[in-house]
């Protein structure tokens, strides 16, 4: 799928698309962009038309210099639909593309047909979390994403091959797009208590063995919201698209 770019909200925002059937937009994590679903796209091409934005600030899109919100983000996302003449669309966030998912479902209601939510979670972060992510933005602008690949791949996944991958995808990276996003996910919302006015299809994929973020935060989601469908990747990491492409798409097929 060819990389496209459009002007909204004062970046430049990069996506591809690709694929026939019911849209389906696929939102990546953090510190990733559109690639980090390369796995499942061809499982999925054939029953979705999938959409793959880059989030401002990272792959090919451009972000801002002052700081911006998760909201920010989802709205980037708005009007990305807005310019492809798309009213309704099933949206999919990997981790901190939950966030944006969960910020976009809250705002646009009226314009989500499914919602999945893998690896992620609704609540906001602690203190102790918050003012982590401010101390590794600080070490971002000092030192590069090069402290961000180290630190981070090992809790991503354990799997040697998947490693190498989201290491790479790290690296290429630019920082103001890390530090912004450290600083949007440290100022997030809770949406929690916005669960339970989602009337759509609510889809949890986690695996078992994710070390970043527990399971038990999906299960917090499901408890809250009971219509909620949560599958459970057995064996799986962070990185579920990665190291259970099958598993993960069968799971995102649960949206149709």
């Amino acid at each position: 799928m060819k990389t496209k770019k459009i002007d909204v909200n004062g970046i430049s925002l990069a996506y591809t698309r690709g694929g026939v059937g019911k849209p389906l937009m696929l939102v990546h994590g953090f510190p990733f962009d559109h690639r980090a679903w390369d796995s499942v796209v061809s499982l999925l091409e054939g029953e979705y038309d999938l959409l793959l934005p880059d989030l401002r600030g990272f792959g090919e899109s451009t972000t801002v210099d002052t700081q911006y919100h998760i909201a920010d983000m989802a709205d980037d996302l708005a009007a990305l639909l807005d310019y492809l003449g798309i009213e309704k669309i099933a949206i999919a966030g990997h981790s901190m593309g939950g966030y944006v998912a969960l910020a976009f479902a809250t705002k646009h209601p009226q314009r989500v047909d499914g919602l999945a939510l893998i690896s992620s979670q609704a609540a906001a972060d602690t203190s102790e979390r918050k003012e982590g992510r401010y101390k590794t933005a600080q070490d971002v602008d000092e030192k590069g994403v090069e402290v961000v690949a180290e630190a981070m791949t090992p809790k991503l996944t354990e799997r040697a091959d998947a490693q190498a991958v989201v290491k790479d995808l790290i690296l290429r990276q630019g920082k103001a797009g890390v530090i912004g996003a450290l600083k949007a996910m440290a100022e997030r919302e809770d949406s929690m208590p916005t669960l339970s006015s989602f009337t759509f299809p609510v889809v949890l994929a986690h695996g078992d063995a994710d070390a970043l973020i527990p399971i038990e935060k999906s299960q917090e989601i499901k408890e809250a919201l009971p219509s909620a469908q949560l599958v459970v990747l057995e064996g799986a990491g962070h990185m579920p698209m990665l190291e259970f492409p099958n598993e993960t798409a069968e799971a995102l097929k649960l949206l149709k």
